[in-house]
């Protein structure tokens, strides 16, 4: 049975920073990309993040270049997303999603629960 749990949301204030981390079990680690995704009151879920199988391609949403970084821990089978100068936008549900392909394809097999991060201006 998959499981993906994410944890480290929380409240912040603007400017702030936190770290979220993932991590999936019961599925190989390495043979899947892991992205994150989020989703704002009243507002569509979005893409923001992505790694590649072997954690050497990242990708993300142009509002998070520069301020969010994500990695692969085989080690620790983790994934992390580092959110620095943190905004009041980015106010939303932050989402794991095990990817069914590589980042490019975009196509996500396995969702998390979900952590709230809230950034108060």
């Amino acid at each position: 049975q998959v499981q993906v749990v994410e944890s480290g949301g929380g409240l912040v204030q603007a400017g702030g920073s936190l770290k979220l981390s993932c991590t999936p079990s019961g599925l190989p680690f390495d043979d899947y990309a892991i992205g994150w995704f989020r989703q704002a009151p009243g507002k569509e879920r979005e893409w923001i993040s992505c790694v590649s199988q072997g954690g050497r391609f990242t990708d993300y949403e142009d509002s998070v270049k520069g301020r969010f970084t994500i990695s692969k821990d085989k080690t620790r089978k983790t994934v992390t997303l580092q959110m620095n100068s943190l905004k009041a936008e980015d106010t939303a549900m932050y989402y794991c999603a095990v990817y069914s392909g590589s980042c490019l394809v975009s196509v996500v097999a396995y969702w998390g629960q979900g952590t709230q991060v809230t950034v108060s201006s």
